[in-house]
């Protein structure tokens, strides 16, 4: 099983710290890391478009032609694939409280926030749009807002006392966001906060770059 992926880049580095997270708890997942290096247009190779005509990343190969290419569905596939230490809780309530939160942290803000960086800074040279900036960080408000309520009860994952997928996407796109050198979360304390105690952790320090 490859995984190809490239660093910075927050959908691979949320599968990244999914894996990281598994492997912590005590799971082996035996998965080879591949680099597509996107700045020297490696994603747009016939051999890399022959895994996912989008040319995004990660893909993993799960067999020899036969790919996933949704950074989503690569951690479902991993936890049906590999059964020991699961991220996702066995209790049906507080699993279904896990996916809305990870959707949430996606949907609502990393969505937002990873067309914000490159409007503000494109680690690809895209031009920077000021007004699209300006937009998209009105946008993100209502998801930081909530975060931070959430958050604010002092916990040390998105949902609860254990780490969740919610917890991989949320600090992924964080980290693509320090790549401009704003931070859009000073004003927020509980989720500054928050992002600080997880980045600390010995186990979060090999897959975040910034």
């Amino acid at each position: 099983m490859k995984l190809y992926m490239v660093p910075l880049a927050p959908n691979p580095v949320k599968v990244m710290l999914y894996m990281a997270e598994r492997e912590a708890l005590g799971a082996g997942l035996p998965i080879e890391k591949i680099i597509v290096n996107t700045l020297k247009g490696k994603h747009k190779t016939p051999e890399h478009l022959a895994r996912n005509p989008f040319g995004s990343l990660p893909v993993l190969e799960i067999d020899e032609g036969q790919y996933i290419c949704e950074s989503r569905a690569i951690i479902d596939y991993l936890e049906d694939a590999f059964r020991d230490h699961p991220l996702f809780s066995a209790d049906l309530k507080k699993r279904a409280r896990q996916r809305d939160m990870e959707r949430i942290c996606d949907v609502r803000l990393a969505e937002y926030l990873g067309s914000w960086v490159h409007a503000y800074k494109s680690p690809i040279g895209l031009p920077p749009n000021a007004a699209q900036a300006r937009d998209l960080e009105e946008r993100m408000q209502p998801a930081l807002n909530f975060l931070n309520d959430v958050l604010a009860d002092g916990r040390e994952f998105v949902c609860g006392d254990v780490a969740s997928p919610a917890d991989c996407t949320l600090q992924a796109f964080l980290n693509f966001m320090r790549f401009t050198g704003k931070n859009l979360i000073t004003e927020y304390e509980h989720i500054t906060r928050w992002d600080t105690v997880y980045r600390a952790r010995d186990i979060v320090a090999p897959v975040i770059t910034i």
